[in-house]
């Protein structure tokens, strides 16, 4: 017995593990969070807009507009939507209700794809269909094209 005993237990003294290595995770864990959490809010979004771009009434309306001459012709081709579709869609089986917003843009301008439909027994009848082409007065209206429509303000 020569020597004295170590009467101390195993990791006793050392400071935990959160406390030596604060300075980093606090950080780190803020960051997982906010990625975490963009990611979720992006994965939001890109349902919803794909939601919109897959719907029956968008395609149509967007075909509308791409087709129509006075269109081609202040906007340019080719003519493609932008991203941040407002709006509301509502369908259940074969009716349903359109009332949205389509941000599109050409070579030459931008403008905006402006769609009230209904939809019975299956098919989509169109209420509104116009297109406001950025600084310009009026409206083309896709429904009799050879109409425009004042822009109210």
């Amino acid at each position: 017995m020569g020597g004295m005993a170590n009467l101390t237990a195993p990791g006793a003294g050392r400071t935990p593990w959160f406390t030596r290595n604060w300075k980093w995770a606090v950080p780190v864990g803020c960051l997982g969070l906010i990625i975490i959490s963009t990611g979720f809010v992006s994965t939001i979004f890109l349902i919803v807009e794909s939601s919109f771009r897959n719907s029956d009434a968008y395609t149509q309306a967007l075909a509308r507009a791409q087709a129509n001459p006075q269109v081609r012709e202040q906007m340019g081709q080719p003519l493609n939507p932008g991203w941040f579709v407002s709006g509301s869609i509502n369908i259940a089986g074969p009716s349903g209700k359109a009332d949205i917003s389509i941000p599109i843009s050409g070579p030459k301008r931008k403008g905006t794809l402006y769609v009230v439909a209904r939809k019975s027994a299956g098919r989509w009848t169109f209420e509104t269909l116009q297109v406001e082409v950025a600084e310009e007065p009026e409206r083309i209206d896709l429904l009799q094209a050879d109409q425009r429509v004042p822009v109210e303000q």
